[in-house]
């Protein structure tokens, strides 16, 4: 919706000076006005103000006259109802991306960050991907760029026999109630990528309620697992370091939290030193 209005808008504005500096160049022709008159003649017409200082008084004037009475006048009064309708929708888009981010670090607090806990400790390949995550307090926007290209190069490698599935079960069954206000939540079509993640975890969350038993699984079924739990750990990585990123921006008092229970840093404590 706002790419759809922003162009609108540009065509209108385009169209509208088009309107001025042919108006104006043709009025300083046809009846030998000095350019800013002739400039002020077209903005009075356009704006349909008329002092009527100044009017046209050869054919081709009058003639030119009618073209920005008839394109220009439209144009203005367009662009002035588009600008109106681009700017509350941007500021009805601000305050849905703003409560979206919230929901976000709802999501992370009270479920991600456990699940990329419980994930990267046996993820067989954390080492190769732990620098790129670790982050620090002088992180750049160049610097989370780096390091998201790098994770979504990275395949997660994952094997649910690794896993406690049974506590994944617990957990996830425990946090469902939350998940799914969150996926009823009208603000989260603002956020493709976190709808996937939802979407995701949803399934992962299906498969392991509907098997009677969880242990001593056949290759077959684990492996199965092991893509759903897969996909569901690389749009965490994706989307915590997004949410991180947003942190550091807005939030450096959470930032500040949330460096010091990174799940990927061993090192990780919450206690300030």
């Amino acid at each position: 919706m706002q790419e759809g209005l922003r162009f609108r808008l540009q065509v209108y504005i385009t169209v509208l000076a088009v309107v001025v500096i042919c108006g104006t160049i043709g009025l300083m022709l046809a009846e030998d006005l000095h350019p800013f008159d002739a400039l002020y003649f077209v903005i009075v017409t356009i704006a349909t103000v008329g002092f009527g200082d100044i009017s046209p008084h050869t054919v081709p004037g009058k003639v030119i006259t009618l073209v920005i009475i008839l394109t220009g006048v439209g144009c203005f009064v367009a662009v002035a109802a588009n600008a109106v309708e681009y700017f509350i929708a941007e500021r009805e888009y601000t305050e849905r991306t703003r409560k979206m981010d919230m929901l976000v670090g709802v999501f992370f607090s009270e479920v991600g960050t456990s699940l990329l806990r419980m994930f990267s400790a046996v993820d067989p390949a954390i080492d190769e991907i732990r620098d790129a995550l670790v982050i620090s307090s002088t992180w750049s926007d160049s610097d989370f760029a780096r390091s998201g290209t790098f994770i979504s190069e990275h395949k997660t490698v994952i094997r649910s026999p690794s896993l406690d599935i049974s506590e994944l079960n617990r957990f996830l069954s425990r946090n469902k109630p939350l998940m799914l206000a969150m996926l009823e939540n009208p603000y989260l079509i603002e956020h493709d990528t976190f709808t996937e993640l939802m979407q995701a975890l949803f399934h992962v969350t299906e498969e392991l309620r509907v098997r009677d038993r969880l242990v001593d699984l056949p290759d077959t079924d684990y492996a199965h697992l092991s893509g759903d739990i897969n996909r569901v750990y690389g749009f965490l990585i994706r989307e915590w370091l997004v949410y991180m990123q947003h942190l550091k921006a807005n939030y450096p008092y959470l930032f500040s939290l949330a460096m010091r229970t990174n799940p990927f840093d061993a090192h990780a404590s919450p206690i300030v030193t």
